[in-house]
């Protein structure tokens, strides 16, 4: 028997997608947060390429943003689990909006509360947790993105302070407009010896500037991507987390959170693009038949169905057994999100064949879902990175996966 809130449960009857009422509780609120404030405006600023400031704070209001930050921190004091809920719910309607959202709680949020000290989480948290200020991470680099030990930018230790020199580049959250910065920022960068140090930068550090906001973008049109320059950036040493040279296992850490959520956000692809298809076959009259009485379509409802199940499955079996404090789960996490985008990148594009011509344009939602997909192949880790670390780990001696 499990026991959940002093309630047996026979294992037959446990819900792994909602498996305590809490998790379900989140997953209604999501519901009503999606349907009433998130799907209203997502057509709107996926054309207008503009964040939703606004909603962002919406979700300050709903204590999402620090999702996974311990109560006595300021957060809402949940888990993994509860991380999906979220990014799979809101993806079902905006997935630009949605990656933003996970840039913030994920990359910035949920790194800082793990990896700085009391100090810094009291001087950094309670702005962001509240959504007063936008966070964000800077990993990727011009020339450098899935190599992050090849990363150019330098911090130089000048008495109390570094001078971060550099540039990053596919920032999410680096600007919140055309031509403002974002708040805050998680910055990882080589100190003496060619180490990985991470630092806390904010707007207003003399130094660091906007070097470009990245327009045009093929989908998630509804966050920004954005270019930051440093150019003898000043940051005080009290803004570096941990020890210099410590940001491999920072990365490590919440590398393996950020991959479950994109997993995540597939889910909500793949699940809103079975809703609008299963739709659309229903109303949709062909030689006097509803399509869905046609063998193609069947095949591209069922197939998109099952491989969705699958795919859910196993993100929330990763999320249930994810220890946010320590990491430990790269083989799941990386095949989670290999398994899961392009899932729902394929379940998309069934959408759009099973609309026809309906599915080829912005009003009916697929089209949106198809384009916001293939980032997820691309970022948090490459679908060609995800193959490599996995064949590495499993090619060690008697892996436990496989025995």
């Amino acid at each position: 028997m499990t026991v959940l809130n002093s309630r047996e449960v026979s294992w037959t009857e446990f819900d792994l997608f909602n498996p305590t009422p809490e998790h379900a509780l989140l997953r209604d609120t999501l519901r009503e947060f999606v349907r009433d404030q998130v799907e209203p405006q997502a057509l709107e600023h996926d054309r207008a390429e503009r964040f939703n400031l606004d909603l962002f704070r919406a979700c300050g209001d709903l204590d999402l943003l620090g999702l996974t930050v311990p109560a006595e921190a300021g957060g809402a004091g949940m888990d993994a689990v509860a991380s999906v809920i979220v990014h799979e719910e809101l993806s079902t309607s905006d997935p630009g909006f949605c990656l933003a959202y996970l840039a913030h709680a994920v990359l910035f949020v949920n790194n800082a509360y793990q990896n700085a000290s009391d100090e810094q989480r009291a001087r950094y948290l309670p702005d962001t947790i509240a959504g007063r200020k936008v966070g964000g991470m800077g990993m990727s680099e011009p020339d450098v993105g899935t190599d992050v030990l090849g990363l150019r930018t330098t911090a130089r230790l000048d008495g109390d302070r570094y001078l971060i020199t550099g540039r990053k580049m596919w920032i999410t959250n680096g600007a919140l407009d055309d031509h403002t910065l974002g708040d805050v920022f998680l910055v990882y960068a080589k100190t003496d010896g060619g180490q990985l140090s991470t630092f806390v930068v904010e707007k207003g550090f003399a130094g660091l500037t906007l070097g470009q906001k990245i327009k045009d973008k093929l989908g998630c049109r509804a966050s920004t991507t954005a270019e930051l320059v440093f150019e003898d950036c000043a940051v005080p040493v009290a803004n570096r987390l941990g020890a210099e040279g410590g940001s491999i296992g920072h990365m490590m850490r919440n590398l393996e959170l950020e991959r479950l959520t994109l997993a995540a956000m597939s889910l909500g692809i793949a699940m809103r693009s079975l809703r609008e298809m299963v739709r659309y076959a229903d109303e949709r009259v062909a030689f006097g038949r509803p399509i869905r009485d046609f063998g193609q379509i069947q095949r591209y409802i069922a197939d998109s169905y099952a491989q969705w199940r699958a795919a859910r499955g196993y993100v929330y079996d990763v999320a249930r057994r994810m220890d946010l404090a320590r990491p430990g789960n790269r083989l799941d996490s990386d095949g989670v999100k290999l398994f899961a985008a392009t899932m729902a990148k394929e379940a998309a594009d069934r959408a759009i064949q099973v609309l026809g011509g309906n599915g080829y344009v912005g009003e009916f939602v697929v089209e949106r879902l198809w384009r916001d997909a293939k980032l997820l192949e691309i970022g948090g880790g490459t679908i060609e990175a995800h193959q490599k670390n996995m064949t590495k780990d499993l090619s060690r001696a008697q892996h436990t996966a496989l025995r």
